[in-house]
C-alpha cells in the first residue's frame, strides 16, 4: 500500500460539495456562484487561466480562508471539521527552498497534530511512516539532503510524502508538475493513479495533456465554473474559459481533447 492506512469503504454519497460558492479578496470577487459535487475516488482535474480562482477554490475547500456567500461541505461536515481528512500539496513557490531543513524533516511535518505543537516530539510510528513514504516515493535516499539541494521532481515527491503522512481520504494538489521535467511528470502521475484507486484526488494544472490523458472528470473555472464533467474539451469551452482561441496540440497517442469537428457543425 503505497499511502500507509488510508481510505474507508467505498462511499457512493458525495464527499465534497460546493454550493453557491462565492469568496472576495477585499472588495474584488474571485469566485462567483461555484458549484460542485465530487463522489468518493474521483480524480477531478481542474483547468482555468491564472487569476482565475483556482487555488482560491482549493483553499476554501480546505478551509483556509472565509467565503463571503455559500456552503462546503467536505466528508458531509464544514472544511475545519474534516481538516484531518484531507492531504495538501500546495505551490512550490509557497516554500522557501532555502529554509535550513532536511527532507525528512519536512516529511515529517505531515505527522503533527492540528494546532501550534511547540516542542512536540514524533513518535516511533511517525519516523516509520515517514520512512515508508519517502521510499514510496522513491526519494528515501535524499532524507538526509537540505532541500534546497532537490530539483523540482524530487521537492514535489517530498511535498506529496508530506501531504500523505496524516492518512488522508481525499488529496488536494495544486500545481504538482509545474516546474518539473517530462520524467518526473509521469513519474507523479503514475503515483497519482496508484493512489486514487483508494482516495479522491483534486489537481490544478495547466497541462491540458494531463487532463485528457488521466483525470476522470474536469472542471474549468475562470471566476465562475464554466464546465464540470467528462474530461473532454471542446473549442466554445476553451473559449468561453480564456476568453479566445486556444489551439491544443497532443503528441505521440491522441488524447480527449477536443472532438471531431465537420464543417460548419458542432
Amino acid at each position: 500500500m503505497i499511502y500507509g492506512e488510508m481510505a474507508g469503504q467505498h462511499n457512493e454519497s458525495p464527499v465534497l460539495e460546493v454550493r453557491n460558492l462565492a469568496v472576495d479578496y477585499g472588495r474584488l470577487r474571485v469566485l462567483e456562484g461555484v458549484f460542485l459535487e465530487l463522489k468518493d475516488r474521483d480524480f477531478l482535474g481542474i483547468i482555468g487561466p491564472n487569476g482565475g480562482g483556482k487555488t482560491t477554490l482549493l483553499k476554501a475547500v480546505l478551509g483556509l480562508l472565509p467565503i463571503t456567500r455559500g456552503e462546503v461541505y467536505v466528508y458531509g461536515k464544514t472544511p475545519h471539521a474534516n481538516r484531518h481528512l484531507v492531504g495538501y500539496v500546495p505551490q512550490q513557490s509557497e516554500f522557501d527552498s532555502l529554509f535550513p531543513v532536511t527532507v525528512a524533516e519536512v516529511v515529517l511535518t505531515g505527522c503533527l497534530p492540528p494546532g501550534l505543537q511547540p516542542f512536540h516530539r514524533y513518535s516511533r510510528e511517525d519516523r516509520e511512516r515517514a520512512d515508508h513514504l519517502m521510499e514510496q516515493m522513491g526519494i528515501y535516499e535524499l532524507r538526509r539532503r537540505q532541500i534546497g539541494t532537490l530539483s523540482g521532481g524530487e521537492f514535489q515527491k517530498m511535498l506529496l510524502a508530506r501531504a500523505l503522512a496524516v492518512s488522508p481520504r481525499m488529496l488536494i494538489l495544486d500545481e504538482p508538475t509545474a516546474s518539473v521535467d517530462v520524467n518526473a511528470r509521469n513519474q507523479i502521475y503514475y503515483l497519482l493513479k496508484k493512489l486514487n484507486q483508494q482516495i479522491t484526488i483534486i489537481l490544478v494544472t495547466h497541462d491540458l495533456m494531463a487532463i485528457a490523458s488521466h483525470v476522470r472528470s474536469m472542471a474549468c473555472l475562470n471566476r465562475k465554473m464554466h464546465y464540470h464533467g467528462e474530461p473532454e474539451l471542446n473549442e466554445a469551452v476553451i473559449g468561453e474559459l480564456y476568453g479566445c482561441p486556444v489551439d491544443l496540440i497532443a503528441h505521440g497517442i491522441p488524447h480527449r481533447t477536443l472532438r471531431e469537428h465537420g464543417n460548419g457543425e458542432d
